[in-house]
Order: C-alpha cells, then structure tokens, then sequence
C-alpha cells in the first residue's frame, strides 16, 4: 500500500508534459477570440471569396453623373468603398485613375481614406497597403493623402489598434502644424483605440484641441470622445465642456459635443444630469450634443424616459439642428425594437419643419436597418419626393438601409423599384445635388460589402455591439463633414453562418435548409437590363439637330424643283426649235411645189391638192400663174398643210 503512491507520482509527470501544450493551444485560442482576431479573419475570407459587387452600377452613375461636379465626383468614390467594403478588391479605382485624380484637397483626403473601408480587417498588411501614401520621414507628398492614409489606417484596424498605438502616435507628433495631417492622425486614433481610455493619448489629443486650429481641433475633440467611450470620466467631460464654453469655433464646439455624448455611452440613467445640463445650454451645439448623448447612453433599451425627453424636445426647441437630431436619437433608442419605431414618429414624418422630417427618415433607417420592414417604407414613401432635397436624402438613405439583404428580386417589389428609383435620381440632369449625392451613397449602402453585409446594432442574441451604435451616430454627422460618413462601416456585419471545429479551422461541412434557394440569392447583374432598355429607349435628338434636318429638308426639296423646272424649260425649247424646223422644212417643200408648177412640171390640180390652192383654168397664160402665185402664198398663210400631211400626200 505504501509502494503504491510512489508508483503513481513517479508516473504523474509524462501525463503533465502532454496536458500542459493543449492547454497552452486552448488559451491561444480563447485569447484569438476574445481579441477579436480570430473573428475579423473569418469575416475577412468570407467577404473576399464571395465578393459580389457589381461594378456595371459604379460605372453607370460615373457616366450619368454630371463630369464637372465635384460633389457628385466624391459620391461615387465614397459609394465604391462601401460597396466593397472588406472586400480587398479596388478594381475599379485602378481602372478608373484618370478619373480618381480629379480629386482635390478634402476630396483626395475622403478619397484615400476610402481604402481603409475597402480594407478592413486586413491588419497584417495594412502599412504595406498604404505606404504610397502615408508620411514619409523626409518627404513631402499631399497633406490631404496623407491625413486621410492616417484615417485609413484606424479604419482598417477599428477597435483593434494597439499595433498600430505607436505609428499614430508618432504621426501625431511629427505632423507639426498641418491641421490635415493631424486631421486625419486624430481620427485614425478614435476610430482604433475607441474605449481604451489611454491616457497618453489622451494628453496628446488635448494639446493638439487646445492649439485652436478648427480643423484639427474638430476631430481631436471626436477621437478624445472614442478614446473615453462609456468611461463616464468626469475630468474628461468637465474639461471638454469646460473648452466648449471658450472656443469660438463651431466645429470644435461640434466635435466636443459629439465627444461628451460618447463619454456616456451605455450610461443610461447616470447620464440624466449631464443631459439636463446640456439642455439648459444657450449654444444650440451643445443641446444637440444633449440628444446624442441620449441617443448614445439609452441606445437599443427602448427607455420610455429616454423617448419622452427627446419627443418633446423635437416639438419644442428653437433650433432645427436639435429638432432633427432629437428625431434621429429616438431611432437609437428603438434600435431593439424596430417594429416600434414607424409609428412613434409617424406624425413627426408629416411635420412642417423638413428637418423633422429627414430626421424621422434617418431614424427609421437606423432602427429598421436590414428588416425590410413594410410599415417603415409606407412611412418613407412619401418623403421619397418631398419639395425638400435633403428630406429626398435622408429618405433614400433610409429606404436602402431599410432594404439592405432583401431577397426580394421581382419586377415589381419594393427592392427593384428602389433600385430603378436611384437610377432615375442619378441619371436626372434637373435633379438637385443634395439629393443625388443621397442617392448615389443610397446605391452603396444598398450593395454595401459586396452583398454580403448589413447593419445591425445589436447581435442575434440582442446585446448590443458598440463599434456598430457609435459607428452609425458618427456617421449620422455627414451632414456637417462627409469624411465622417466613412464611419458607417463600422456598422456593418456580414449575414454569413461561419461553422469552427476545436482548432478554429472551417471544416467541410453541409446543412439543409428548408428555405428556397430563391430567399438567399443575390441581385441579378445588371448587364442585362441595360441591353433590354437601351433596346427600347428612343435615341434623344436635340432641337438643333431637328433644326438643321429641317433645313436640309428644305434645301433637298428647293433642289429638287429647281431641276424640274430646268428639264421643262429644256423641253420647251427643244419642242419650240422642232416646230420651227419642221416650219423650215414645209416652207421649202411649198416652195419647190410652186417652182414646179410654174415650170408646168406639175399640173395645176396635184398643185392644188399639194398645197390648199384652188386650181384655176388652163388659158389664163402669164397673168393667170402670177394670180395663182399669189393666191397660193395668200393660202399658204392662211391654211397651210403640216410638213407630215404634205410629205404623205407626196408619197
């Protein structure tokens, strides 16, 4: 019995030996997925292998949209990199370089932070992918490539950025004064260490808010806001609050809102003295902050508390810019629910005030995203041709995110006759830019990720998935900058079932569905309809076009009876010299008749049959003839035979 113990220590170390690397493996694996990595690769190969971005749209709207139009011009770029978002493929960029390099100043900078989109999750190779365009130590390229390569990078690595922690950091430092350049460092460093409540950075961000600079300012006020995100820190807030009250710039005021509102996300009810301290505010800039602070702390809670103060805000305050975004926080407050929110801002949608109305647009957009829900395009419907072009906006936005993985492929559903509505809006020459800048990022947004992706706030098991909610709040603040809209990529998630064994490998698997293939299938290309309408559509001809064809007309026609009238005149005078010739010819036969009479070769009754002449009697002698030579001239003119009788009677 003593001997047994002994045997089983002296045999416990082999198995320790073997256990020890599989529990190393299985901890490599948990730390794979709670970093997120094991995720953003999974979700990187599906978006890649089963892009299905139809390139015929973004080539169409470039030949629709007006060539002299910048805005139009932007458009289509930023509507590319959602269309391909996650997706690596920049194809048509490549293709397209003449025409990409009509990008200017914050064009090019929106332009090559579009990249970091088509990007995403591509963390291994991100520096590789943009080092054309980032700064260089010694060089000096496009301050407004650079900012948005800097902005690209924290897209590419969102909420996932600490490899990249120093780089930005260093960029930040060495970018000097050039307000672009720590633009775009700025944001680059919000969007990838959101939530990280770094100090350092932090620090950072605060010098570069403190130079005053309203540019660059702007955008370190939103990313000190990332960095603090749910942190409720109130050193944050009050000095934030407390630089809102001395700067003079509107941006910087904007931007430092925008930030207080993400220091309470998820916060709810603790956020309810900020809010009211906001509110009380005589600048209209931080009363908006106030419903995004809201928007951000109730977001996907449904809080009756949270809705009554933003409906009557909504009806109540002076301000458009905080009526209209009280109506878009009640979209974040429903976002759990999206069934309720059509009918809580139905009245609000028939509102006298258009931002009311594009507000109630933005809000059923972005708590109905992905649904398909019909009470939510019933309400959109009629904002589709508003008097207004920004409501026309919002409700086209809406009305894609709305319908966004629809497989509902018909003639005649709400999804193909969205599509031909965008198309209409595009292709109008009268059309407003507002509205078809809406339309254009509507295409995107429709066929966001390759068809692969939609935008969903909260998860399959109803958590709340935070880069998604901030990603559309910020992305809600195109309105002021369209860099911003870029953020809108943080909320999109790709509708694929992605199965693991034990190592974090796909196996080969296979399951049945019960659904037909027809309710997972994806869009019909477009190549198609373009033959059949094009086949169908009559050719447009300008009124100087008719014009001239008119005169050639005319001209043909006054030809044409020019030569007429030539050919009849010719035959005038050819039938005029006949009748003279023919008039000759007899004259000289009656001429010669009478010689020969004379003569007395020709009796005087063949004289007289010949010629019309009464014969008279034989002894009349000299005198007689002469009275007959006469006569026969006296007939000859009155009643002469035609040069054809006469020839007859000869014969």
């Amino acid at each position: 019995r003593r001997r047994r113990p002994a045997a089983a220590a002296a045999a416990a170390p082999p198995p320790a030996e073997v256990v020890e690397p599989a529990a190393s493996k299985a901890h490599a694996n948990l730390q794979l997925i709670l970093s997120g990595e094991a995720s953003i690769g999974l979700s990187l190969e599906f978006l890649v292998r089963s892009n299905k971005t139809d390139t015929l749209i973004l080539t169409g709207m470039k030949k629709a949209a007006d060539q002299r139009n910048s805005l139009c011009h932007s458009a289509i770029v930023l509507a590319h990199s959602l269309m391909n978002a996650g997706t690596t493929a920049d194809s048509f960029l490549r293709d397209n370089l003449e025409w990409l390099s009509r990008a200017t100043n914050w064009a090019k900078f929106s332009a090559t932070a579009t990249l970091g989109v088509i990007h995403r999750g591509h963390v291994k190779q991100a520096l590789s992918l943009l080092a054309p365009y980032l700064p260089q130590a010694g060089m000096s390229a496009s301050p407004y490539s650079e900012g948005g390569a800097l902005f690209a990078l924290g897209i590419i690595h969102a909420n996932h950025g600490h490899s990249i922690r120093a780089y930005l950091l260093d960029a930040l430092r060495s970018a000097g004064t050039n307000e672009v350049v720590q633009h775009g460092c700025a944001l680059g460093i919000g969007i990838s260490m959101m939530g990280s409540e770094d100090e350092d950075l932090y620090e950072e961000l605060k010098g570069v808010l403190f130079n005053d600079s309203a540019v660059a300012g702007e955008a370190a006020a939103l990313a000190m806001g990332l960095l603090m995100l749910g942190s409720a820190s109130p050193k944050a807030i009050e000095e934030m609050l407390g630089y809102a009250h001395d700067t003079a710039h509107e941006k910087i005021i904007r931007g430092l809102a925008i930030g207080i509102a993400l220091c309470m996300y998820g916060r709810e009810e603790e956020a309810d003295p900020l809010v009211t301290t906001l509110l009380h505010e005589q600048d209209p800039i931080l009363r908006y902050g106030a419903m995004y602070t809201i928007a951000f702390a109730f977001a996907a809670t449904g809080s009756n508390a949270a809705l009554r103060k933003c409906l009557h805000v909504a009806v109540s305050d002076v301000s458009d810019d905080v009526r209209r975004a009280a109506v878009i926080a009640i979209g974040f407050v429903l976002a759990n629910t999206p069934a309720q929110c059509p009918r809580v801002v139905k009245l609000l949608a028939e509102s006298y005030n258009p931002h009311v109305r594009y507000g109630s647009a933005f809000a059923v957009g972005i708590s109905c995203a992905g649904s398909g829900s019909k009470e939510a395009l019933e309400l959109l419907t009629p904002m589709l041709s508003d008097p207004v072009d920004y409501v026309r906006q919002g409700a086209l936005l809406a009305s894609s995110m709305v319908l966004m993985q629809s497989a509902d492929h018909k003639a005649d559903s709400k999804l193909s006759k969205h599509r031909e509505d965008l198309r209409k809006v595009v292709g109008d020459k009268h059309e407003d830019t507002m509205t078809k800048f809406g339309a254009i990022v509507a295409t995107g947004l429709l066929d966001a990720g390759g068809r692969n992706v939609t935008i969903g706030l909260t998860s399959r098991t109803g958590n709340k998935i935070m880069p998604a909610i901030v990603g559309m709040g910020i992305f809600s603040h195109f309105w002021f900058w369209h860099p911003l809209l870029l953020f809108v990529s943080l909320a999109f998630t790709p509708t694929a079932a992605i199965g693991l064994n034990a190592d974090l490998r796909m196996p080969q698997w296979r399951f049945k569905s019960g659904a037909p293939p027809s309710a997972f299938a994806y869009p019909p290309p477009t190549s198609n309809e373009k033959k059949e309408v094009a086949s169908t559509v009559a050719t447009a001809s300008l009124s100087t076009t008719a014009k001239a064809a008119k005169i050639d007309k005319a001209k043909k026609a006054e030809a044409e009876a020019a030569e007429k009238a030539k050919a009849a005149e010719r035959a005038e005078e050819e039938r005029v010299a006949k009748e003279k010739a023919d008039l000759a010819a007899r004259d000289a036969m009656l001429a010669k008749l009478t010689e020969l009479h004379k003569r007395g070769s020709l009796s005087g009754v063949l004289h007289a049959s010949l010629t019309g002449v009464a014969a008279k009697s034989e002894g009349g002698g000299a005198a007689d003839a002469g009275d007959a030579m006469d006569t026969s001239a006296d007939a000859g003119a009155a009643g002469k035979p035609s040069l054809e009788a006469l020839v007859g009677e000869v014969r």
